[in-house]
């Protein structure tokens, strides 16, 4: 039986970077769960040792995604100026390694799409290379959203949610929160293969559009594999040693 669009099950997953480990584990994890749809916010490459394993990956499956900052430096649409050092390199090693297909691949992704009812952008809805980290952040971009009332964002690799209501922005770092009239929501999933947030662990999240609901999910990979990849690549060791420590 097919879901009707206000009965789906989405999988939303960013910020790859190249981590075919973590990616696949959490790919189990959603054929296990049995979503309707998987998207990705964008950073599909950079940083990890595997560029093209990932984007072969997102399109075997059909991932419905969209552009992310790396992912723009890695196919050549964009030059790293303000990448700083580390996050430089490995970019520009990446669009080496980069097939010409896959190349192509990342350059006809979109800034942002309207998927169902929702929004789905890398940075910010004003910005696709914007950070949202604060609540007057997401104060702003609030503003923007005129027609939608949840927009799912990466780009921080922090998993979290800024909610609305009445000018009042809250942040909240639950794992399952539930989508409530009136309100608007700026979501985080958090990181597929580089967390921030002090938890090494993979993160994403499913939004049922049925229940209404958001459920955060983290899970353990090989990080080890991951990291000697990086090192074997030529790349940063210090990308290999952050996996550890979620940071």
């Amino acid at each position: 039986m097919v879901s009707t669009l206000a009965e789906m099950r989405y999988a939303i997953i960013s910020d790859i970077h190249s981590n075919l480990e973590a990616l696949k584990r959490v790919l189990e994890e959603i054929d296990r769960l049995g979503v309707d749809k998987t998207v990705c916010l964008g950073d599909i490459v950079g940083y990890g040792g595997n560029p093209n394993e990932c984007v072969e990956v997102i399109k075997e499956r059909n991932v419905e995604s969209i552009i992310g900052n790396h992912d723009k430096v890695a196919c050549g649409k964009e030059e790293p100026y303000n990448f700083n050092p580390v996050a430089r390199a490995a970019a520009l090693w990446t669009r080496k390694e980069l097939t010409p297909d896959n190349r192509e691949f990342l350059n006809n992704l979109p800034d942002t799409r309207f998927l169902d009812d929702f929004l789905m952008v890398h940075g910010a809805v004003s910005d696709p290379d914007l950070y949202i980290v604060s609540s007057y952040d997401a104060l702003m971009e609030f503003r923007l959203m005129k027609k939608n009332s949840v927009c799912f964002f990466g780009h921080t690799h922090v998993r979290t949610c800024y909610t609305l209501l009445n000018d009042d922005v809250r942040q909240s770092f639950d794992h399952e929160l539930r989508i409530e009239p009136d309100y608007k929501y700026l979501i985080n999933p958090g990181s597929v293969g580089q967390p921030r947030d002090r938890d090494p662990r993979a993160s994403f999240l499913i939004f049922d559009k049925k229940e209404g609901s958001v459920k955060f999910i983290r899970l353990e990979y090989d990080i080890e594999k991951a990291q000697r990849k990086i090192i074997e690549a030529g790349l940063d060791r210090r990308l290999a040693d952050r996996l550890s420590s979620g940071w």
